[in-house]
């Protein structure tokens, strides 16, 4: 059957990066409602942001979009514009190679919901993280590196 029961889909929560890059991230919580629906050439993924979490530290990617759609309540969207509020309702996207690092903020007393949507090509795909010394090589979207290409040590 193609219809996806959210509450059974794959869970995740937390985050796999360093320290100290990790601390805004560790309460996140998403569904990965296209691998419960077997998708491989995209992901889409629930977010469910607590009071002041955060989606990701802000970055962007060199070979992958992403958009994303607010379901329920606010965020900040940051970039290198500055701060804008997406509320319900509010959409973004993010083109692969555009060097404008995004993320989002729950700075609410609220908790928001968060459709996420991305391309998936992690054999290509570095994502670079403006402002920190923080990388994730092609490959490896779950170990990070300085960007002088030294591993951070696993947790």
């Amino acid at each position: 059957m193609p219809k996806i029961d959210k509450d059974l889909a794959p869970s995740d929560s937390g985050t796999r990066y360093p320290p100290p890059h990790d601390k805004p991230c560790r309460q996140r919580q998403w569904k990965r409602l296209g691998d419960a629906a077997g998708l491989t050439q995209f992901g889409v993924s629930l977010y469910r942001l607590a009071p002041g979490v955060w989606s990701s530290q802000r970055h962007w990617h060199s070979h992958e979009d992403e958009f994303i759609y607010v379901l329920a309540g606010e965020v900040a969207l940051v970039t290198e514009a500055g701060v804008e509020v997406l509320r319900a309702g509010d959409a973004a996207g993010f083109k692969a190679g555009d060097p404008d690092g995004h993320c989002l903020q729950n700075r609410s007393g609220a908790e928001a919901l968060v459709l996420e949507v991305g391309s998936r090509a992690p054999a290509l795909d570095t994502t670079t993280y403006p402002g920190l010394d923080l990388l994730a090589p092609p490959g490896e979207s779950i170990r990070f590196s300085h960007l002088d290409g030294r591993p951070y040590e696993k947790r």
